[in-house]
C-alpha cells in the first residue's frame, strides 16, 4: 500500500496529529515522540501510510514530511530496522566483522537497540559468542543550520541508554551510539545541549570512557528509505546561536 498526501494542520498531542486529505481533515498517528516543532507546521506536506486494520483508531500514520526541499522521515522506530539491516548487509565500514546480528538484546532493565558478536566453537563443539558490541540507534531530525542536533526534546530514556553503555564498556564490552540523521539536510552532528544538558553531558562523559559514536544519513524515498555508506562529523561541544561555548 502506497503513501497518501495530506497537509499538516494541527498536533493535539505527541501521538496524533490532524491532516487534511482530499479537503477532508483526518486524525493520523505521529510515530515519533519528539516535538518535530520545526517540521510539523501548518500547512506543511505530510505523507501518510493507510491503514488496513478496521480496529485502529487512526486512519493514517504520519511517516514522512516535507521539510527545506526533501521528505525527513519521522518513523523513529524504523531507524532501528535500518541501521540494522546496513550492518547485516555491511554498509557500516565500522561495524563490519560480526556473524552474529540481534535486534534488542535485554541489559538488565534496559533493552539496547542492536547486540553484534561472533561464534565460536569450543572443544567440544558447543557454540559460543565473543566480541561483545552493543549498539543503541538514536533518530535525528532536527537540523540547525545544517547541523543535525539530538534530542529535540528532554529525553531521560536516552540518558539512562548511555549510562548503560558506560556500564558495558567498562565491563569490556565495545559499545556505540549511533545517530541515524533522518533528514537528509543534516550533514554534522552536535548533541543539543540547550534543549537537553543532561543527556549532552552523558553523551560526553561516554565518548570520554570508550563509547563510540557514528553518525550516517538517510536517503528518503517514498519507494524507500536508504543508508547513505560513508559518515558524518560530529563535535560534543557546546553550540548556541553566539557560537560555540566550551567548558
Amino acid at each position: 500500500m502506497g503513501y497518501v498526501k495530506g497537509i499538516f494542520k494541527a498536533r493535539p498531542n505527541r501521538f496524533i496529529a490532524v491532516v487534511e486529505v482530499d479537503g477532508k481533515l483526518e486524525i493520523a498517528h505521529v510515530p515519533n515522540t519528539g516535538r518535530c516543532k520545526e517540521l510539523l507546521v501548518e500547512d506543511a506536506v505530510v505523507w501518510l501510510k493507510p491503514s488496513d486494520n478496521p480496529k485502529r483508531k487512526t486512519k493514517f500514520s504520519l511517516h514522512f514530511v516535507e521539510n527545506k526541499g526533501v521528505l525527513v522521515s519521522l518513523f523513529s522506530q524504523q531507524a532501528n530496522a535500518i541501521v540494522y539491516d546496513a550492518i547485516v548487509d555491511g554498509k557500516i565500514k565500522e561495524l563490519q566483522g560480526y556473524d552474529y546480528h540481534q535486534r534488542e538484546k535485554t541489559v538488565d532493565d534496559s533493552r539496547i537497540d542492536i547486540y553484534l558478536a561472533n561464534r565460536e566453537d569450543d572443544c567440544c563443539g558447543m557454540s559460543f559468542l565473543e566480541d561483545s558490541c552493543y549498539v543503541e540507534v538514536k533518530g535525528v531530525t532536527l537540523i540547525v543550520d545544517g547541523e543535525a542536533r539530538f534530542p529535540d526534546a528532554p529525553t531521560e530514556r536516552g540518558a539512562k541508554h548511555l549510562k548503560e553503555l558506560i556500564k558495558l564498556k567498562k565491563d569490556g564490552n565495545r559499545c556505540v551510539v549511533f545517530f541515524l540523521i533522518q533528514h537528509p539536510a543534516g550533514n554534522f552532528f552536535r548533541p543539543n545541549w540547550e534543549n537537553d544538558p543532561v543527556f549532552s553531558q552523558t553523551l560526553n562523559e561516554a565518548y570520554d570512557e570508550g563509547v563510540e559514536i557514528l553518525v550516517y544519513r538517510c536517503d528518503n524515498r517514498l519507494e524507500g528509505i536508504d543508508l547513505v555508506p560513508e559518515p558524518l562529523d560530529f563535535d560534543l561541544a557546546q553550540s548556541f546561536a553566539n557560537g560555540i561555548v566550551d567548558d
